[in-house]
């Protein structure tokens, strides 16, 4: 039986802008912790803009779910990190695109840097089933 999955938001607490504020599971028979995909392709490339870059580690992540046989439904956890302020209406464009529906609970963060200098974002992910 697949994990029962109930997203949250309070009418006491302000209305989220793409995301969920809380995500409560219930029978999760597998856990899938998706280490932080950043935007370089299959070949090594890391494309020179950060819009670029959030479409590449959104597929990047969606790649990971599909090997395991999950879906953008089953991630109840994002951490974003990225080096941009100014990349902040991008990624909501970018997250609005890949979880059209249910979206998880999820924090942003923006960082100095990541463990390579090219690269302006990362995302982790919490998937369950």
């Amino acid at each position: 039986m697949p994990a029962k999955i109930t997203r949250t938001n309070p009418a006491t607490v302000r209305a989220p802008t793409g995301y969920t504020h809380g995500v409560t599971i219930e029978g999760a028979e597998r856990r899938v912790i998706i280490s932080g995909q950043v935007g370089i392709t299959p070949d090594g490339t890391i494309p020179e803009t950060g819009e670029a870059q959030l479409a590449q580690a959104f597929a990047n992540l969606k790649a990971v779910l599909d090997a395991h046989g999950l879906t953008t439904g089953n991630v109840v956890k994002t951490t974003v990190f990225l080096t941009d302020r100014a990349l902040l209406t991008p990624y909501r464009t970018a997250r609005a695109a890949m979880f059209s529906g249910e979206v998880p609970a999820s924090t942003l963060l923006f960082v100095a840097g990541l463990a390579d200098p090219r690269f302006m974002v990362e995302i982790e992910a919490e998937a369950v089933a």
